[in-house]
């Protein structure tokens, strides 16, 4: 058996692979994520809002509804398109690990994000085509084993994060059969 690449080798896997659904609306770590990503700019931009409103809060009133508006209808088609799961699958072999979208969804999020970047180009807003592309190309992700950086384990989630560059992190959600399975792989093969 020849030598695993990027990995200590100690108790390097054939090959394991499981998918997963997770509920994105129930989920601490996903809440938390979104929170941080989407909480702290709209926070900044109500701030703003209130801030240039001044005494007419009448405004801010309905620039804030607008924003729940938003919330609201974004909450309503991430229940509609998926169900509000994100399906994730993983492969954990000797070179690493590898999270990628399930089939189903990775159709339909190809979809999404191909008329995001049409209707981006057509309206004149790179941003948009941006973030379809961005999110086309987070479709999978691979970290190898001497790449992770950071390890954390969040076993009341069955969850561990994987932090590689700053670029580079990933969930690893797991089921209550293979957490300390996976577990015991990620510690014995990171360099952490």
């Amino acid at each position: 058996m020849e030598e695993p690449q990027g990995g200590s080798g100690v108790n390097s896997p054939e090959k394991i692979e499981w998918e997963i659904n997770v509920p994105i609306f129930r989920n601490t770590l996903i809440l938390r994520q979104l929170g941080i990503a989407i909480g702290i700019p709209f926070g900044l931009v109500a701030l703003v809002i209130i801030v240039a409103t001044g005494a007419q809060w009448i405004y801010a009133l309905y620039a804030l509804a607008l924003i729940a508006a938003l919330f609201a209808l974004t909450y309503v088609l991430i229940m509609a398109l998926y169900g509000g799961k994100y399906a994730a699958a993983y492969r954990i072999d000797h070179n690493g690990i590898l999270n990628y979208t399930q089939t189903r969804q990775a159709k339909r999020n190809m979809w999404v994000n191909g008329i995001t970047v049409i209707l981006g180009l057509a309206t004149g807003k790179p941003s948009a085509a941006g973030a379809g592309m961005l999110a086309q190309s987070r479709q999978a992700v691979f970290l190898k084993w001497r790449d992770i950086k950071k390890v954390k384990y969040l076993p009341e989630q069955q969850t561990i994060m994987l932090r590689g560059s700053v670029l580079e992190s990933m969930a690893v959600f797991c089921d209550s059969e293979n957490y300390e399975q996976v577990q015991t792989i990620i510690a014995s093969n990171s360099q952490v």
